[in-house]
């Protein structure tokens, strides 16, 4: 029989050599899934504003290049660079609001440069992962995304009316209305393989309804080369920026922020997906993974494309359904990227398909994407306290959305930047979280050495705190006994070499409703103490002397939490009261 948690399914680990023809059937089947919406969302935004077929040809020559990149660097693991795991590179719905903004403010150099100069915060940003953890909170990010859902609605709705001349009025909705249907019923039956290929469905029903309505021009097909680069449509840089640069610049900078902290669950969500015995998050290749995304965005704004980002559903996907996660998987993906960048008539049959059946597949794209800020706001649980700041911000957000409020009472470029709803929706959000944060007990802070010999003012700290919380004296043991043992284990896992210089240790107490949590915070290189504790629970019948303290730390604990960084670990200890 299995052991318990163990995924059969993965017939390749990442590091594991997985056969050529293998890694080459995956990896295709990798790159047909990401194809499709990435040049429909390329297409998406820059024809809502009218651009020339020139500017679009380069963004999808440049989105494939810089998408098949980004994978290949994705799947090896260069120092910081790269997760070591296939995670999957396409163009994000979530830009497209604030891009169409770009576009229509100055166009694609504007654009250019409003991508570039948020992808450089992104990665100062990325450096100081940790410093984040309490501030773009998943309250912050979830309600960031269905502003973004919910401001997208209306360019996918413009979508739905553009039609041909001398077709009826009545085609687009129609195309629209099937192209929707199609996509939410195949979505809704379809099983196994067939799931991950509904989209793509979706959209060739809509495209042959569209046929015979007269919606679907073939002409920019037929014109389309077998063969070659563009030729013309690189925008550059605009590097004299006016004001409506700087009244955008702050919703790149959210947006792109909000993406990158939501690839942290994209990430970790690919890693546990490609092993076959789970294992606690590796957060140091999470920043590998967010270092390449914003890389990957800094390229695009070079190029004047829109951003790249994790396509961590079609990565898990493309992994849960081959079993297949070697790294070489995404070579070949990435490489088929490049390669089909060369072919505009391939990438035509894509960019030429009809706008009624792109609005109706950005609408069945949007629909998704407020699910999945729904469900980023309530994983760490919702309160009365995060639903207030989740409907202040997104009620903020909606309401502000194509008003001109500030810009009749201030007008200039701080009228426009105040009526930006996602941006205004993402501040409030981020000022509430913060105000709840500044208004709550302030936690109780220790600094000390990783070291045993330190554990009589640990204790005592812990004592403190215990007391301050009207604690009693059974809770108090209990605190005091697992600030002990998670302090021995973090030894343990050090080493014992005594001259070595103990790293620092930073121990924070935060009291809370019957609770209090710890946060060891240290510097070092060993292994995660998560898995040392999975191990555990496998291997009960076996005891080493160095698990004894683990033992007790998850008997005193109500959870324990180990997350890495580069140069930074941080162990999470919650302890509840007892009585």
């Amino acid at each position: 029989m299995a052991a318990r948690g163990v995924n059969e399914n993965i017939r390749y680990e990442p590091d594991e050599r997985c056969p050529p023809l293998i890694a080459l059937a995956a990896g295709l089947q990798g790159a047909l899934l990401g194809l499709p919406s990435m040049l429909l969302i390329v297409a998406i935004t820059v024809r809502a504003v009218g651009q020339d077929e020139a500017y679009l040809r380069w963004a999808v020559f440049a989105a494939l290049v810089i998408a098949g990149v980004s994978t290949i660097l994705q799947g090896a693991r260069l120092r910081r660079v790269g997760s070591g795991h296939v995670l999957l590179m396409a163009m994000t719905a979530s830009f497209i609001p604030i891009s169409v903004l770009a576009l229509e403010e100055g166009g694609p150099a504007t654009l250019a440069s409003l991508i570039a100069v948020a992808a450089l915060f992104f990665l100062v940003v990325t450096a100081w992962l940790p410093l984040l953890r309490r501030t773009i909170t998943p309250v912050v990010s979830g309600t960031v995304l269905m502003l973004i859902a919910a401001t997208v609605l209306p360019i996918a709705l413009n979508r739905v009316q553009e039609v041909p001349e001398g077709a009826s009025m009545a085609a687009g909705p129609t195309v629209a209305a099937v192209t929707l249907a199609a996509s939410a019923l195949l979505a809704l039956r379809a099983s196994g393989a067939w799931r991950l290929w509904t989209p793509i469905l979706g959209i060739a029903v809509g495209c042959v309804v569209a046929v015979p309505l007269d919606v679907y021009d073939l002409q920019g097909l037929a014109e389309a080369s077998w063969a070659g680069v563009p030729r013309s449509g690189f925008p550059g840089l605009d590097l004299t920026p006016g004001a409506g640069f700087w009244a955008l610049l702050p919703a790149f900078i959210v947006v792109t922020v909000v993406t990158g902290i939501k690839g942290i669950g994209s990430s970790v969500a690919v890693q546990q997906a490609s092993r076959r015995r789970p294992r606690a998050t590796d957060f140091r290749l999470v920043q590998g993974a967010l270092t390449t995304n914003g890389l990957g965005i800094f390229l695009c704004g070079l190029a004047g494309t829109p951003p790249t980002t994790m396509a961590a559903g079609r990565s898990i996907s493309l992994i849960t359904f081959t079993g297949v996660a070697a790294r070489s998987v995404a070579f070949v993906a990435g490489s088929a990227f490049v390669a089909l960048a060369f072919f505009p008539k391939v990438t035509a049959t894509l960019t030429t398909i009809p706008s009624p059946v792109m609005g109706g597949f950005l609408l069945t794209l949007m629909g998704s994407l407020f699910v999945e800020g729904i469900r980023t706001v309530v994983q760490d649980g919702l309160d009365a306290r995060k639903a207030l700041i989740i409907g202040v911000s997104f009620a903020t957000g909606l309401g502000l959305e194509n008003q001109t409020i500030f810009v009749d009472l201030v007008g200039g470029t701080w009228g426009a930047l105040l009526d930006n709803g996602l941006l205004m929706g993402a501040m409030v959000a981020i000022l509430l979280n913060l105000f709840l944060q500044v208004t709550s007990p302030r936690p109780k802070r220790l600094e000390a050495s990783l070291d045993i010999s330190d554990l009589p003012r640990i204790d005592e700290f812990l004592s403190e705190v215990a007391t301050g919380a009207r604690w009693n004296d059974a809770s108090r043991e209990r605190l005091r006994a697992a600030g002990e043992e998670a302090l021995a284990s973090l030894v343990q896992l050090r080493g014992d070499d005594a001259g070595e210089r103990a790293p620092r240790l930073i121990v924070e107490a935060r009291p809370a409703d019957r609770a209090v949590e710890l946060e060891f915070l240290a510097v070092f290189e060993e292994a995660n103490l998560e898995d040392r504790l999975a191990y555990l629970s496998e291997e009960a019948e076996s005891l080493e002397e160095s698990d004894l303290s683990l033992r007790l730390l998850r008997h005193y604990a109500a959870s324990v939490r180990h997350q890495k960084y580069h140069g930074l670990d941080v162990v999470t200890v919650t302890v509840n009261q007892t009585g």
